[in-house]
């Protein structure tokens, strides 16, 4: 025997990706897959991720108003948690189409003890590479606010 049930209601969709309408890159990284990433040795510590924006777009990027670092376990949703301590002391002025977000291994190191930990447990350890995580919140110059994809840092030994 065999049932068919189904609903008068309409529940729109369930999921579905959303793409903002300005979108925001990372100029300088490479993706296979999902998240963007960038490289650097452990050695040399210092790296430099440049969120872009179109050209054509008919807009420019007023800042980086907030910036969430840590494992790659984090999300958008961190941006806005209750507990959130911003990664930057104040604004990143954008300069156009884009706006650059500068740390080191040693700044990130610093942030909390989970940072702290996660690279010293990498240093002790056997494997290659770490993958450590940032989500930005970017604001435009109308001051709609677009928090793109989550960006990596890939830190090799």
């Amino acid at each position: 025997m065999m049932v068919l049930v189904s609903c008068e209601k309409d529940y729109n969709e369930f999921y579905s990706d959303n793409h903002p309408d300005v979108p925001v890159t990372y100029q300088e990284a490479t993706s296979h897959g999902f998240n963007p990433y960038i490289e650097v040795p452990l050695s040399t510590g210092n790296f430099t991720l440049t969120l872009t924006i179109p050209e054509n777009s008919g807009r420019s990027i007023k800042e980086i108003r907030k910036v969430l670092g840590g494992s790659t376990s984090i999300n958008a949703g961190g941006l806005s948690a209750a507990n959130f301590v911003n990664y930057i002391s104040n604004p990143i002025a954008g300069n156009g189409r884009t706006a650059v977000f500068s740390s080191s291994i040693s700044e990130f190191r610093s942030k909390n003890a989970a940072n702290e930990k996660l690279v010293a447990d990498f240093e002790a350890s056997s494997s290659s590479r770490l993958e450590i995580a940032f989500m930005f919140q970017v604001i435009l110059d109308n001051d709609q606010t677009v928090i793109p994809v989550q960006a990596r840092v890939w830190i090799n030994k």
